[in-house]
């Protein structure tokens, strides 16, 4: 698996560079969930956009993470393994976690 920390660090080095917010976290996960929002709307309406929507809201979680001092792809690749061992089983149609 490739590993995208040289794509986070570059994330947040072009919101340096461009101005953008690097202090205010309570305000990115704010942008963060408007750019959600805003590819669910691409969505909902099927617009072309919805893919550059969706890397909208992996360059905010990529820059927040860098903000906050986070390796994403590390913790991506660690959670992953984590879901994989999981066990489920759908209760009255709803998946649930029955073990870690």
């Amino acid at each position: 698996m490739e590993n995208l920390k040289p794509i986070q660090k570059q994330i947040y080095e072009n919101k340096i560079e461009k101005g953008f917010n690097v202090t205010n976290v309570e305000l990115e996960f704010c942008l963060t969930q408007g750019e959600l929002a805003e590819a669910f709307e691409a969505y909902r309406k099927k617009l072309p956009s919805l893919g550059e929507e969706l890397a909208d809201v992996a360059i905010y979680l990529y820059g927040l993470a860098e903000i906050l001092g986070y390796d994403l792809d590390s913790e991506i690749k660690r959670k992953v393994e984590i879901n994989k061992k999981r066990i489920y089983k759908k209760v009255d149609g709803v998946t649930m976690k029955v073990e870690s």
